[in-house]
């Protein structure tokens, strides 16, 4: 089997992250983003990842090569001259998505986290013999989105209402898609889009159907959801008693810590923390609701709440950190700063104190 992952532009909503390595390799739970998806297609026996990208492929590719040979997957770029939306990218990877057998394949949104149940997809596909599946999740307000009205028994979809004014239904697009190789005949090589042009056009032959997605599903594309989808990641992962979480007198709640990391005495870790490979954590530390990447210094007493603390950072004794920080790779906090919502772009040293969410370029 065949997947594309619509990997896209530039990143902006994650800068300043971003300004340092393409989106789907920004860290997500100790690993890139993109491997998260790689290693769940691999699991159900998908043997080739195209990778539809117009920004940086040989950065992409340059990382991915190892997994290449450690998973044993292939992986391609297929690169476009002109963003071509959410459906061109198809007709571009055409001829690397089809083959004689006549499979369908699986088209994934690079932001999207979840169980990815695709196992269970592929043989929803199967049962129903339309020509598309598509993954919909339920939300609670589903007035901020596109909304898919569904037959609840057959998962039959009738239409799609963009941002509805009334109810019509709580179910949403969740960016996972099973599709025959016909699809892409409906497919032109110009910028389009799958959710506005394709999809609809199916549904009114009623060969589309829709699978809600069983467990957790997060778009993962901005800081706040980025750290709302690492709640519900860790929550999985507790949820299956994953051996992966940290256990300890200092640990509350859900915890991930990469095996090299270091950790001083009385530090407080969690709820809802991911501590990558390298870091050093000194003593008296309290970190929740945070990611902190590879090769972080948290130094003695500081306190870091609802933040992404970027590569090789350092963020100073009895600095405090939090509501929604970001700090860029290679940023330094002074001693005893505190940052309110300070978004801070690469290797820049901080010595006076964020009061109020604000870019420090």
């Amino acid at each position: 089997m065949k997947a594309l992952i619509l990997v896209g532009g530039f990143g902006t909503r994650l800068r300043p992250l971003t300004l340092s390595v393409p989106k789907p390799l920004v860290d997500f739970a100790n690993k890139p983003m993109i491997l998260h998806q790689i290693e769940a297609l691999k699991a159900i026996g998908v043997t080739e990842v195209v990778l539809a990208i117009n920004y940086q492929p040989e950065v992409m590719l340059n990382f991915l090569k190892e997994f290449e040979t450690k998973l044993g997957i292939k992986i391609t770029c297929s690169q476009e001259s002109e963003p071509l939306g959410t459906a061109g990218p198809l007709a571009l990877a055409r001829d690397n998505l089809i083959n004689d057998t006549g499979e369908p394949f699986f088209v994934l949104n690079s932001d999207v986290i979840s169980d990815y149940p695709l196992k269970e997809m592929i043989e929803f596909h199967k049962a129903h013999g339309g020509e598309a599946s598509i993954m919909v999740t339920k939300v609670d307000e589903p007035s901020k989105y596109g909304v898919v009205v569904m037959e609840e028994l057959t998962g039959k979809v009738e239409k799609f209402v963009e941002k509805p004014k009334i109810f019509v239904g709580n179910k949403i697009n969740a960016g996972i898609y099973l599709l025959n190789p016909s699809v892409l005949d409906r497919i032109e090589l110009r910028p389009t889009s799958i959710e506005k042009e394709v999809f609809p056009n199916i549904a009114s032959e009623e060969k589309l159907y829709a699978m809600v997605l069983p467990g957790f599903w997060m778009d993962i594309g901005q800081p706040r959801d980025y750290i709302t989808g690492l709640r519900l990641y860790l929550d999985s992962l507790r949820k299956k008693s994953s051996s992966k979480l940290a256990t300890g007198s200092h640990i509350v709640g859900n915890v991930l810590v990469e095996e090299s990391a270091v950790i001083g005495e009385g530090c407080l870790i969690g709820p809802d923390v991911a501590i990558g490979p390298g870091c050093v954590i000194e003593s008296g530390v309290r970190l929740s609701r945070c990611t902190v990447m590879r090769g972080v210094r948290i130094k003695k007493h500081a306190c870091i709440s609802g933040s992404i603390i970027g590569w090789h950072s350092t963020v100073g004794q009895w600095a405090r950190v939090e509501n929604m920080t970001i700090l860029g790779e290679d940023v330094h906090v002074c001693d005893e700063i505190y940052s309110n919502g300070g978004v801070v772009l690469p290797h820049k040293e901080i010595k006076s104190s964020i009061l109020k969410p604000e870019i420090v370029m």
